[in-house]
């Protein structure tokens, strides 16, 4: 078609998008949507493929189009202009039942043309824990209401009989209608200017660019990975649950133009609620995928069509119904996205063209801490600590990582205020900073992670209660490369105020030790937040890349003066000697000499 045409058409997709995602953020009144950016929009044919991927958490571009292919065979022959779709199975489609999924058929002069879908992290879902993290759950069956696709919105008009039922299985209807109009109001939008471009330039030749652009995606990704180096790559990640640890395997194969991810060797699905579908998985291993492979390509079926996955059935990464899933997407979904994440980065850093854009697993471990009971106000309240979407950055071959510095899988997450949480939640933060020393060692440093404490504040039960899942805080996650040394592995504490009272309610502190108490580490559960008592929390740091004992001293230096490196670390692991706060380049040079003969004597004895 005329190139022209083909770009006006192309750029006026990706504003559709755009504008669908202003629209979902502007009126939902979530922190976790608008703060954290716990969201998704995109575009898909007729026939459900992916034709547009949107920005947000990137797991749900592919699901989102088995949601859409699921509904077209659930009610085929009845699908009609104006309706609204909801679906939330993670069996059928969806990652967890907290991530509600609006699919939209969008039609043109009554014939189905295309199909938009979003999702956001609803407010509640009716779990057995507030929040849809349910750590206590033994099945699906307690992870709150789910759907294998219903219909919401019949011809532009809401089913409020549908409503009224889902609004009667959660904690806060308010929120969760809330919730549910801003999808249904980005789904308008994005069918509206859908319409309007069709309009303009005909269905036909919307729909001949439509094919045209996956064609293109998939030509330009199997010519780039006929560009990298063939051969085999594997990661393994582990994940803590009640000081049980499970495994996820990946071997990553490349072929000519072809990726194959093997996850055979997984360990099988779990008791607990940290499991994922294959449908997940997926969404998992694609998730870092589209920004470090196909960063300049349209994310659209064309990227899907070169990649294989290999999933074994009943394991923690494609377990079988009923296992129980709420906690997937801080479980083994981001399992799957580190594994990825380490295998792509070491392709890439096998190739000389390519090796400046590999990079070290980001923000590895997500915490997934939910806060509930009655606020200042005397409000009931849920909501998320959304420092889980703040990150940091993995280094790269060039580079230090970005400190506080994001995630792959979602390039657009932030975390809240600490105003803003503290307006919605009867809480005090003590601290919030960056944490020394989480930032994976390496000639390049990966980027530091963050640590913060809590304290009651104003609450009228006396504090709040708190719901805490993830991959617990046993194993580092956020893989180096080429030597670097991973990020630091989470810390949760829950400090005990003294029971006698002497000291005054604690309004700072300088880091965790400062907080009088007794310290107790908790991973899983749920706890209070009562009284005196403290919840202090650190999130890892991104990997490092290559050998620290090579890095620039005067950066080790500066990093100690900013606080990222202590001074012990700089000696024992960088072999940076500081006197005065400068280098001292002789103990340097002798300290990096002994850390290197000591190396080739464990060697020589292993």
């Amino acid at each position: 078609m005329d190139p022209m045409t083909f770009s006006i058409i192309r750029h006026r997709l990706f504003r559709i998008v755009d504008e669908a995602v202003i629209t979902l953020k502007h009126v939902s009144g979530s922190a976790i949507t608008n703060e954290g950016h716990d969201l998704m929009v995109s575009l898909y044919r007729a026939d459900g493929t992916l034709l547009m991927g949107g920005v947000g958490f990137l797991h749900h571009l592919t699901s989102a189009a088995e949601a859409c292919k699921s509904i077209i065979r659930r009610f085929e022959g009845d699908i009609h202009e104006g309706d609204i779709f909801l679906l939330n199975d993670p069996y059928t489609a969806a990652l967890h039942t907290s991530d509600i999924y609006l699919v939209s058929p969008i039609h043109h002069e009554g014939r189905l043309v295309a199909w938009s879908a979003c999702f956001v992290h609803v407010y509640d879902i009716g779990a057995v824990n507030p929040g849809g993290f349910a750590p206590q759950a033994p099945d699906i069956y307690t992870e709150g209401f789910s759907s294998p696709g219903i219909r919401l919105v019949s011809g532009g008009e809401m089913r409020q009989d549908v409503l009224d039922t889902i609004l009667n299985m959660v904690r806060s209807p308010e929120m969760v209608t809330l919730d549910l109009r801003s999808m249904i109001a980005c789904n308008n939008v994005a069918r509206d200017r859908m319409q309007s471009l069709m309009t303009k330039y005909g269905a036909e030749e919307v729909d001949t660019a439509c094919a045209e652009l996956v064609r293109q995606s998939e030509d330009l990704f199997r010519a780039r990975l006929s560009e990298l180096p063939d051969g085999q790559w594997q990661s393994r990640q582990y994940l803590d649950v009640n000081g049980v640890t499970a495994r996820v395997n990946l071997t990553m194969t490349k072929r000519e133009d072809r990726l194959i991810f093997d996850f055979s060797g997984s360990d099988p699905q779990s008791p607990y609620s940290i499991n994922c579908t294959k449908w997940a998985s997926l969404g998992g291993l694609f998730a870092p995928l589209f920004p470090l492979l196909c960063y300049d390509i349209t994310w659209n079926e064309g990227v899907l069509r070169p990649v294989e996955m290999i999933a074994p059935e009943g394991s923690i990464v494609n377990c079988t119904r009923p296992a129980p899933v709420s906690v997937a997407t801080v479980g083994a979904i981001q399992s799957v996205n580190n594994a990825a994440c380490s295998t792509i980065g070491k392709m890439l850093g096998a190739s000389e063209k390519y090796r400046d854009q590999s990079t070290a697993v980001w923000h590895a471990n997500h915490f997934a801490i939910f806060k509930f009971g009655r606020n200042q106000k005397g409000s009931e309240s849920i909501g998320i600590l959304t420092e889980t979407f703040a990150g940091a950055g993995g280094a790269r071959s060039f580079a230090d990582g970005v400190e506080i510095g994001g995630e792959i899988p979602n390039p657009i997450s932030r975390m809240a205020n600490v105003e803003t949480v503290e307006a919605a939640f009867p809480v005090r933060y003590l601290f919030r900073r960056r944490a020394p020393d989480s930032g994976g060692p390496g000639e390049f440093r990966g980027g530091t992670g963050g640590e913060l404490a809590l304290v009651p504040h104003k609450a009228p039960d006396g504090g709040i209660h708190y719901v805490i899942s993830g991959k617990g805080a046993r194993h580092p996650m956020s893989e180096g490369l080429a030597g670097g040394y991973p990020g630091a592995p989470n810390s949760y504490v829950w400090i005990k105020a003294p029971e006698d009272g002497a000291n005054a309610p604690v309004t700072a502190a300088g880091g965790l030790d400062a907080i009088p108490g007794t310290q107790e580490r908790v991973s899983w559960g749920v706890y209070p937040l009562m009284g005196r008592d403290a919840l202090y929390v650190r999130w890892n740091g991104g990997g490092g890349h290559g050998d620290p004992i090579v890095r620039d001293p005067d950066a080790v230096c500066r990093d100690v003066a900013a606080g990222l490196v202590t001074a012990q670390s700089a000696g024992d692991i960088y072999g940076v000697v500081l006197n005065d706060g400068a280098v001292d380049e002789t103990e340097t040079q002798a300290k990096r000499k002994g850390i290197r003969s000591a190396r080739l004597a464990q060697e020589a004895a292993e």
